[in-house]
């Protein structure tokens, strides 16, 4: 949709927001859709860092036992052909992960070289990301097995990707929400797209709002830098959104809950929405809507890359 259109569509519904309350009549319309638009660039900025999540090219899960990584087809980790045919293994046993470097293969963990090499997975809090050429990789735990996730900074997929699917800027779908904070908080189970494992966050209650004529709530998440997590699903997961549900933040009411502001235009996808090595949390039947929300991330599967399929 062109610009001229778009907000043509945003002042409407702008205009329908100020007639039913407050959000929409303190909304100021050209502020509101640059915030949009400057969130927009910095969720693409974020996925394409060395950081994000679209260099991501392997995730081996590891069993007490040796793994040889390299290049050649030999190996039990097989990384692309600008690798060295093999540039190590990694030893797994009861102490952790133990890299040993093959002689004459450079191999650096932050800026320095190493030979025999432990590597701390990133639940410990010292986590490291060790490199070899455009290839890097580090050991995660999650639900208490480790695998080594691979990353390669010169990955095609990452040149080529974007631009990002939205829906329309809409401000109807920028809702007042109440916290209505449990007696206590509470721990609870959240599966995610790696069959057996499981989350345990922990929520402080659920979120209360109006959407599309109807009153809905959503378990939410505590997190960090005064925010809370929520992971939802609805109906356009059927088609037009991930199918595993998607993700936004909102801000923290605080200590006795009460009112923030719940933006589905700033909601987006998962990881998993990208590539198959991610460990992402799905939603839960409780947290999937039964309605359309129309805004935020869509997903299109051409910007899917499996390393099975190599797209």
């Amino acid at each position: 949709m062109s610009r001229v259109f778009e907000q043509t569509g945003i002042l409407a519904a702008a205009l329908l927001l100020a007639a039913c309350g407050r959000v929409g009549a303190d909304l100021d319309l050209v502020a509101y859709e640059q915030e949009i638009l400057d969130w927009r660039k910095g969720r693409l900025e974020r996925l394409l860092a060395p950081t994000g999540y679209l260099n991501q090219i392997g995730l081996h899960w590891l069993q007490p036992g040796v793994y040889s990584i390299g290049s050649d087809a030999q190996n039990d980790i097989v990384v692309p052909a600008t690798a060295a045919a093999r540039i190590g293994a990694f030893h797994v046993g009861d102490e952790g992960v133990r890299l040993v470097v093959e002689d004459g293969v450079e191999v650096q963990a932050e800026g320095v070289a190493v030979r025999d090499f432990m590597m701390p997975a990133d639940t410990t809090g010292k986590g490291v990301l060790v490199s070899h050429g455009s290839l890097a990789w580090s050991v995660i735990e999650r639900g208490g097995k480790l695998a080594v996730r691979i990353r390669d900074y010169e990955h095609p997929f990452v040149a080529t990707f974007g631009p990002l699917p939205y829906y329309d800027i809409d401000p109807s779908q920028r809702v007042v929400a109440t916290l209505r904070k449990y007696d206590e908080p509470r721990t609870i189970t959240v599966n995610t797209v790696i069959e057996g494992f499981q989350q345990f966050p922990v929520s402080p209650g659920v979120l209360e709002f109006e959407l599309n004529g109807e009153v809905h709530d959503l378990e939410v998440q505590s997190s960090s830098d005064n925010k809370l997590f929520i992971v939802f699903g609805d109906e356009t997961n059927r088609g037009e959104t991930y199918g595993a549900g998607r993700f936004v933040y909102v801000d923290d009411p605080g200590v006795d809950g009460g009112e923030t502001i719940l933006d589905f235009n700033k909601s987006y996808s998962p990881p998993c929405a990208f590539n198959d090595f991610s460990t992402c949390p799905v939603a839960s039947p409780r947290n999937r809507l039964a309605t359309r929300v129309t805004a935020g991330e869509k997903y299109d599967p051409a910007l899917h890359y499996s390393g099975a399929t190599g797209h």
